[in-house]
C-alpha cells in the first residue's frame, strides 16, 4: 500500500505539472497552465525562445525573447522592460480577462498584455518568426487575428516582418527604443518612428531621435527609397516596403534567404541605428549598414535653405538663390542660421515667381508640408504657385514619370546632395533671380532616350546633345514634356573653351596624361584650384564622336562612388572637350603591373579595390537607371584617386538595356584580349555575366601581379586563369600570390577567398558564373562557396600577331583616363 500510495503521489505531480507549469519543449501556454523563471517555450521551428533572463552585470529578471541556436544571446524583445523582477520567483500565466500576466513573488502584477476582448479560449504562442501572439483557439481566423501581439510593441530590435509606423485606425505607435544601457532594456532617449501629421495630410518618413531632439532623417518615401537613404536599394539580402494608405502607414523589410539572420538594431551606445547580420562561421554580429552614416547625415547640420555636401570643404553651401543669414558665423563654420532668400519673395507678385530645379536632393523636413497623391506635376507647380508661402515642390512618387505632388511651406531644413541617388526638387524664386545668369551654373539638357540595346540605342544622342549644350540657359530652370516621347533630364555643367585651356595651359604636353586614337587626356587646375582631367577629342575622329557622346549619355546618368565622375563638357568652336575629376593616382595596372609601384599595394588596399570594382559594378548591372555593360572592363579602365579608392571609367563601349534585358548580340567585337569572355570573344554575345568574366580575371590579376594577357606559364603553357584554377584543384592556391603580398603581411584567408570568387567568374558557361550581387556577398561574407569549373581560356589559344582569331580586332584603352584606341593584332 505505501508503494501503491507513492506512485499515486508521483503520478499526481507529473500530472499536475503536464498540466500548469511547462518545459522547454512547448511554443504555447493555454489557461490554466503557466511559465515559471527556468522553464522557456520555444518556437516550433526552433528559431526563437521565450523566458526569464538577466541582461549585463544586472541582477535584475526579465521575461524576453532571444534567437535559439545563437550562442550569443540576442535579445530581441522585452515585456517588463522598465518593471523587472527580483529574483527567481517570477510567473508567467493567462488570467480570467484571458490576457497574458506576469506576477512577482507577492503575485502582484508585473506586466500584461491588453486585449480588449476575451477569448473564449486563450492560448499564447511563440511563432517562429519571433512574434508572440495572443489569439482565441476557437476563432477560425485566429492565425491572422490577433488579440494582441509582441510586434505591436517592438524594443530596440527590428524583426523581418514587423512593422515601424502607425495603424492609423487604432491610433496605434510601433516604435523602436534603444536600451539605456546593456544592463537595463528600460527604453533609453535614443527612438526611432514615423512621424507625419494625418490630420495636416503631411508626408510621412521615419526619424531617429536623441529625447525631443531630431537626430537623422531618412527622407519620406518617393516610391523606390527614403529620399535620404540611398544604401536603400535592391539587393541580394533584404527585400523592404513603405505602405501609406488611409489605414496605415509603416515600413518593413523581409530576408530573401531564411537562413540568413540580420536585424535592425537601434544602439544607444553609439546613437546609430544598425543592420546587423549574424555570420555563424566567426559567431559575431557583423554590421552591414548604419545611420547616420557622415556629418551631412546629423539633421540641420547647415541650417535652413542650405545643402550639405559631404565631399566638399566646408561641407555646407547655401542653395542657389539663397546667402548665408550671417556672413561672419557662416565663414567660422557656424551654419546653425542657415541661409535666407538673395531676392526675397513678394506675395504682390507670386504670379511671376518661378522654379529652379535641384536634382539629387534629399528633399527637407516634411514637418511642414502636403501631399496630394492623385495630382500631376503640373498640377503641383500650379498650386505651389498660387500660394505665395509655398517654397517647392515634387513628385511624391518618382517611379516611372513620376506621380503625386509634395508642397512646401516656409524654410528647407536638412537638405543634403547625393553622386548617386536623391530626387528632384523644385524651389520658388523670383523674377529677380531667375533672370541671374552664371558661367558656372548646372544647365538643363533635356534629351529623348530610347533605352535600347543595338546600335541606335547607344549613338541616338548624336547631333542633338551638342545642340542642346549650346542652347540658352534661360530654358534650363522649366520642366518640359513632349506627348509619345521618353525625356531624361541631365544636369551636366557648361565650361567655356579659355576656362579650359587656361587650366591645361592650352593644352601643354607637360599637362598631357595619355593618348589614344580618338584624342588626349590633359591634367587641368581650374581657377578655384580643383584639378580636373580633360578628354580633348580629336578633331579628324568621326569615330571617336560617336564614342564621345555615348559616354556622355552614360556618365551623365550613372552616379557612384567606384564611377568616375564627369563634370561637365566643353563644345565651343571644333573643340570637343569632357571634363572629368582628376585621379592622382592614375589606372590601377601602372601599380599591380609594376615591380616598384606594387610594393606600396599592399593587401588591405587590394582587397578595398576589389570590392570597390564590385560594388561599382553591381551599380551599373543592377541598381543603376539603366542596365549597363561595360565591355571593356580592365586594369587601365580603373582609376585611383587620392586615397586609393577603384572608380570604373571608360563607358566609351558600353552598351545600354532597357527593362529585364540582360544580354545582347554584335557582329563587331570590340573589348581587350584576355579580359573578354569566350562567348563574346567568339560568338559577339554579350551580357552582364561576360562582364562579371572580366571582373574575375581583374581579381585574378590584382592578386597575382600578373597580366592576363601574354600570361604564359613555363611550366604549363597555361593561361592566368587556367595556371590558377589548376593551383586551386591541387590546393595550392598560395603559389598566385604577387611576391610583393608574400613579402608582407596579409590575411591569408581573405586572399585565398578572393581568388576562390575570381575563379567561380571565369567559369566557361555564363550560366555558371555569379552575378555581381551575389560576389559583393561572397566578398564580404565567409559563408563556403561552390567550387568552380574548368574557366574559360583554359589554355593560350592566341599566341601572335597577326593571328586571325575573332579577336584579332580589338580595341584598348592605354592611357590614364578613358580613351578608346584601335590596335592590330
Amino acid at each position: 500500500m505505501e508503494i501503491f500510495g507513492c506512485i499515486f503521489t508521483i503520478s499526481f505531480v507529473f500530472l499536475f505539472l503536464s498540466q500548469n507549469v511547462f518545459s522547454s519543449t512547448v511554443d504555447s501556454i493555454r489557461s490554466p497552465q503557466s511559465l515559471s523563471d527556468g522553464g522557456t517555450l520555444i518556437s516550433q521551428g526552433g528559431s526563437f525562445e521565450l523566458g526569464f533572463f538577466t541582461p549585463g552585470n544586472s541582477n535584475n529578471r526579465y521575461v524576453g525573447i532571444w534567437y535559439k541556436n545563437i550562442l550569443v544571446q540576442t535579445v530581441v524583445w522585452v515585456a517588463n522592460p522598465c518593471n523587472p523582477i527580483n529574483g527567481s520567483s517570477g510567473l508567467l500565466t493567462i488570467n480570467g480577462t484571458g490576457n497574458l500576466v506576469l506576477l512577482d513573488h507577492n503575485k502582484s502584477v508585473v506586466w500584461s498584455t491588453n486585449s480588449s476582448k476575451q477569448a473564449k479560449k486563450p492560448i499564447v504562442q511563440l511563432l517562429d518568426s519571433g512574434n508572440l501572439v495572443l489569439r482565441d483557439e476557437e476563432d477560425v481566423n485566429s492565425e491572422t487575428m490577433y488579440l494582441w501581439q509582441s510586434f505591436d510593441y517592438p524594443s530596440d530590435k527590428l524583426l523581418p516582418n514587423m512593422k515601424l509606423g502607425w495603424d492609423l485606425k487604432s491610433g496605434l505607435k510601433r516604435r523602436l527604443s534603444a536600451w539605456k544601457n546593456w544592463d537595463d532594456p528600460c527604453p533609453g532617449d535614443f527612438t526611432a518612428g514615423v512621424v507625419f501629421d494625418p490630420q495636416l495630410h503631411t508626408f510621412p518618413e521615419i526619424l531617429l531621435l536623441k529625447g525631443a531632439t531630431k537626430f537623422y532623417r531618412t527622407g519620406p518615401w518617393n516610391g523606390l527609397r527614403f529620399s535620404g537613404a540611398p544604401e536603400l536599394r535592391t539587393n541580394p539580402l533584404y527585400g523592404y516596403d513603405f505602405v501609406y494608405t488611409e489605414d496605415e502607414v509603416y515600413y518593413t523589410y523581409d530576408l530573401k534567404n531564411k537562413s540568413v539572420i540580420s536585424i535592425l538594431v537601434m544602439n544607444q551606445t553609439t546613437s546609430l541605428r544598425e543592420r546587423l547580420t549574424w555570420i555563424e562561421e566567426v559567431k559575431v554580429w557583423r554590421t552591414y549598414s548604419s545611420l547616420p552614416r557622415d556629418d551631412c547625415d546629423k539633421y540641420g547640420v547647415c541650417g535652413a535653405n542650405a545643402n550639405c555636401i559631404i565631399n566638399d570643404n566646408p561641407i555646407c553651401k547655401c542653395l542657389k538663390g539663397f546667402k548665408p543669414k550671417s556672413q561672419e558665423k557662416w565663414n567660422s563654420m557656424d551654419w546653425s542660421e542657415g541661409c535666407v532668400r538673395s531676392s526675397p519673395l513678394n506675395c504682390l507678385e507670386k504670379d511671376k515667381d518661378g522654379f529652379i530645379k535641384f536634382s539629387g536632393l534629399k528633399v527637407p523636413d516634411t514637418t511642414r508640408s502636403w501631399v496630394n497623391k492623385s495630382m500631376n506635376l503640373k498640377e503641383c507647380r500650379a498650386k505651389c504657385l498660387s500660394d505665395c508661402s509655398c517654397t517647392a515642390y515634387t513628385n511624391s512618387d518618382i517611379t516611372g514619370q513620376g506621380s503625386g505632388c509634395v508642397i512646401w511651406y516656409d524654410d528647407l531644413i536638412d537638405v543634403r546632395q547625393f553622386s548617386d541617388a536623391g530626387q528632384d526638387l523644385f524651389i520658388r524664386m523670383s523674377r529677380s533671380e531667375l533672370g541671374k545668369t552664371n558661367d558656372n551654373i548646372k544647365i538643363r539638357v533635356v534629351v529623348p532616350v530610347a533605352v535600347v540595346g543595338g546600335v541606335s540605342g547607344m549613338f541616338l544622342l548624336g547631333y542633338f546633345i551638342w545642340r542642346r549644350c549650346l542652347k540658352d540657359r534661360t530654358d534650363r530652370n522649366e520642366t518640359s514634356s513632349k506627348n509619345g516621347s521618353q525625356e531624361e533630364d541631365m544636369e551636366l555643367p557648361l565650361f567655356n573653351l579659355p576656362t579650359i585651356a587656361t587650366a591645361t595651359e592650352n593644352f601643354s604636353v607637360d599637362n598631357k596624361l595619355g593618348e589614344g586614337g580618338f584624342g588626349s587626356v590633359y591634367r587641368g587646375k581650374l581657377e578655384d584650384g580643383k584639378q580636373i582631367a580633360v578628354k580633348r577629342l580629336s578633331i579628324s575622329s568621326g569615330q571617336g564622336e560617336k564614342e564621345l557622346k555615348n559616354e556622355v549619355k552614360l556618365i551623365v546618368k550613372l552616379q557612384h562612388r567606384n564611377l568616375v565622375k564627369l563634370l561637365g563638357c566643353c563644345i565651343q568652336e571644333e573643340e570637343k572637350l569632357l571634363v572629368y575629376e582628376y585621379m592622382p593616382n592614375k589606372s590601377l595596372d601602372s601599380f599591380i603591373f609594376d615591380q616598384n609601384q606594387g610594393k606600396l599595394l599592399e593587401w588591405s588596399k587590394r582587397f578595398k579595390i576589389i570590392c570597390g570594382i564590385a560594388r561599382g559594378l553591381q551599380y551599373l548591372h543592377q541598381d543603376s537607371r539603366l542596365r549597363v555593360i561595360h565591355r571593356d572592363l580592365k586594369a587601365s579602365n580603373i582609376l585611383l584617386d587620392s586615397e586609393m579608392n577603384p572608380k570604373i571609367s571608360d563607358f566609351g563601349l558600353a552598351r545600354i538595356f532597357g527593362g529585364d534585358q540582360i544580354e545582347g548580340k554584335t557582329n563587331r567585337i570590340i573589348g581587350t584580349y584576355g579580359y573578354m569572355a569566350p562567348e563574346y570573344a567568339f560568338d559577339g554575345l554579350f551580357s552582364i555575366k561576360s562582364d562579371v568574366f572580366s571582373f574575375g580575371v581583374l581579381v585574378l590579376e590584382i592578386v597575382t601581379g600578373k597580366k592576363s594577357r601574354g600570361f604564359h606559364h613555363e611550366n604549363h603553357g597555361l593561361t592566368l586563369v587556367g595556371h590558377a584554377w589548376t593551383l586551386h584543384k591541387e590546393g595550392s592556391s598560395f603559389g598566385l600570390f604577387d611576391q610583393h603580398l608574400r613579402e608582407s603581411h596579409h590575411n591569408l584567408k581573405q586572399v585565398l577567398r578572393c581568388i576562390h570568387v575570381g575563379l567561380l567568374c571565369v567559369q566557361k558557361s555564363p550560366m555558371d558564373r555569379p552575378d555581381t550581387s551575389t560576389v559583393v556577398v561572397m566578398l564580404g561574407s565567409e559563408s563556403e562557396l561552390p567550387q568552380p569549373k574548368q574557366p574559360g581560356y583554359f589554355t593560350e589559344i592566341v599566341s601572335a600577331k597577326g593571328d586571325n582569331s575573332p579577336m584579332k580586332a580589338e580595341f584598348s584603352s592605354t592611357n590614364d583616363m578613358s580613351i578608346t584606341m584601335l590596335e592590330a593584332r
